[in-house]
């Protein structure tokens, strides 16, 4: 008999902003906020301040790292930062756009480890590394590989790829990331016409990870309640076939990404 998977489902946000009060606008807006107001509010009564991490790690339990795209972090901030959250949050840290963007993927060996040392700070919190390449890079199986291959050297995390030209939603590149057990992102909006609630979408790892941008207006709309009802049960069916399932909401702009992030979170305990 097949045995079950213990499945775990992380619902974080790019970044760890929380908005500042829970007003009587934005609880109407979200109704799974009503409960965390009281408890937001109560978090800044006890002891003292809270970091917006150690405040935001209080809801959800986890968070993607998307500044380390753009700027490289010490060592020590990565210590810190594990530091401050409870044992079971786990960060996922976006490679930097030197080794993804700038020169895609290639003699970039320096700059990846560099990094890899750095993140690795995060101990058992190193819940994910985020590769997110730029729309212009398409496939190509040997950079890829040699590419692949290094960085699973390094690091024993998780990785997920974030591909944004449709070169790499064919069998070639499905099997080499099966291969290295590496998932690929499921994104909205999604790319060659494979999208996020896509029942047949391809796993390619024992992980999944959800990366909605926001729709119609990415980085800044936020999701009705049907689209959140929809993305749960999308949740529930992944978890039958994965170990962790990460769903980061990535439309901060307008401050929609926590309050969808809650919803899920909630819909599904």
């Amino acid at each position: 008999m097949k045995q079950a998977i213990a499945s775990r489902l992380i619902c974080a946000c790019a970044g760890w902003n929380v908005p500042g009060q829970i007003n009587a606008e934005l609880v109407a807006q979200f109704p799974s906020l009503l409960h965390l107001e009281d408890e937001l509010s109560a978090s800044k009564t006890k002891g003292p301040a809270l970091t917006h991490l150690q405040r935001y790690a209080q809801s959800l339990g986890g968070v993607e790292i998307n500044s380390s795209f753009y700027r490289p972090h010490q060592a020590a901030t990565y210590a810190r930062w594990r530091a401050s959250v409870p044992d079971e949050f786990r960060f996922s840290v976006k490679l930097p756009k030197a080794v993804t963007h700038i020169l895609r993927l290639k003699n970039c060996d320096v700059e990846l480890r560099k990094f890899v040392m750095e993140a690795e700070h995060l101990k058992e919190k190193l819940g994910c590394l985020l590769i997110q390449l730029p729309p212009s890079l398409s496939f190509d199986y040997q950079v890829a590989q040699r590419f692949f291959g290094l960085l699973k050297q390094l690091s024993h995390a998780p990785l997920a790829l974030e591909p944004r030209h449709a070169t790499w939603f064919q069998a070639a590149a499905f099997d080499l990331l099966f291969e290295n057990d590496i998932c690929l992102v499921a994104a909205d909006p999604g790319i060659a016409g494979y999208q996020v609630l896509q029942e047949d979408f391809p796993l390619t790892s024992s992980i999944a990870y959800l990366r909605l941008h926001g729709s119609p207006h990415m980085y800044r709309s936020s999701y009705e309640p049907e689209y959140l009802d929809k993305l749960s049960l999308r949740v529930a069916a992944l978890s039958a076939h994965c170990k962790h399932i990460w769903c980061v909401f990535d439309n901060t702009a307008e401050g929609a990404a926590f309050p969808n992030a809650i919803t899920l979170q909630r819909q599904q305990t």
